[in-house]
């Protein structure tokens, strides 16, 4: 899986999960750029782009996440491994 289908498919979870199409994620979006996306949202979000990607993301790997990018790179590396 390339990354432009990794950040296609991140597209379509984060727009499922926060219930908005008009939501584009880039490498350096944070929760800063997108309505409603709290600490209970967050725990949503990584649950469904770990049931999407057939992964799962270690508690170190969720607390040090800093921008999407960031969740591409570990998405990346578990599904090539």
């Amino acid at each position: 899986m390339s990354r432009e289908e990794v950040f296609a498919t991140l597209n379509e979870v984060f727009q499922d999960v926060f219930d908005d199409t008009s939501i584009t994620v880039k490498e350096e979006t944070t929760s800063e750029d997108i309505d409603g996306w709290d600490s209970l949202e967050h725990i949503n979000l990584i649950a469904a782009v770990e049931q999407e990607f057939g992964m799962k993301f270690s508690m170190g790997q969720v607390v040090t996440m800093k921008n999407v990018g960031e969740m591409a790179d570990i998405i990346l590396s578990q599904i090539r491994d």
